[in-house]
């Protein structure tokens, strides 16, 4: 009897040593983390002044939000801290905030475009700004081999690099600022409104008969001039005639 209890006493040891050696069960991954734009940028470098704009815009929630919220991703063009540095003195500054926060969602398409995307897409394109006529928002996109070149109306830009990409977001480093047609380019002036003729009132005259009217007005007086000249000469003709 009592080898039986140190036998099972045995046993409940080894069981107890297999449990503490067997590896503990790995937890389910979780969710990626939110993409934090602004330490992409940061960790790049050379981009200080476009994520100051970004932050002063309040673009970057839109931005978030967007890459949260869609699965269409996000292409951007950013400038590098040089760019902003070459453009004219006080043109950044001559912008009113809202136009800040268009220049941002010029830099921005709402779609995600690897670099052979561009290859193939379709100009002009819509940026997070507006439309694609003259007078909004587009850009144009051509590629010449590997290099891709950006056309604004006011700037033509190129891709340097690639900072980051994931297939649903994409951001690439540009070497110029984009500064949309809008900003410098006023729109045309709208049509002259055509005048409106008065239509004419029930019962007047058509001024195809004044003329008529006007001639026989006319004709009467002198119908009765040479009717009376003509019977005072044949009365003195006659008067001289007896």
């Amino acid at each position: 009897m009592k080898n039986m209890l140190l036998f099972l006493f045995f046993l409940f040891l080894q069981c107890i040593g297999i449990l503490a050696q067997a590896p503990a069960q790995a937890p389910a991954p979780g969710p990626p983390p939110p993409l934090n734009v602004t330490k992409i940028l940061d960790k790049a470098g050379q981009c200080s002044t476009f994520i100051r704009l970004l932050q002063n815009t309040q673009q970057l929630n839109e931005i978030t939000s967007q890459l949260n919220n869609s699965n269409n991703g996000i292409t951007m063009f950013v400038p590098t801290d040089n760019a902003f540095l070459s453009m004219k003195a006080g043109t950044l500054n001559s912008f009113t905030d809202q136009q800040k926060a268009e220049l941002i969602q010029f830099h921005i398409l709402p779609t995600y475009y690897s670099l052979t995307q561009f290859q193939t897409a379709s100009n002009p394109l819509r940026t997070q700004a507006g439309g694609t006529s003259n007078r909004e928002f587009p850009i144009n996109i051509t590629t010449t081999g590997s290099s891709v070149n950006i056309t604004t109306g006011i700037v033509n830009a190129s891709v340097s690099s690639t900072i980051y990409t994931d297939n649903q977001l994409a951001i690439y480093q540009v070497d110029q600022v984009l500064l949309p047609l809008k900003f410098f380019v006023p729109p045309a002036p709208a049509p002259a409104p055509t005048p409106i003729k008065p239509k004419k009132k029930a019962g007047s005259a058509d001024s195809s008969t004044e003329p008529a009217v006007s001639f026989a007005t006319s004709l009467v007086p002198n119908m009765i001039y040479k009717t009376g000249f003509l019977f005072f000469f044949f009365s003195v003709v006659f008067s001289w005639s007896l």
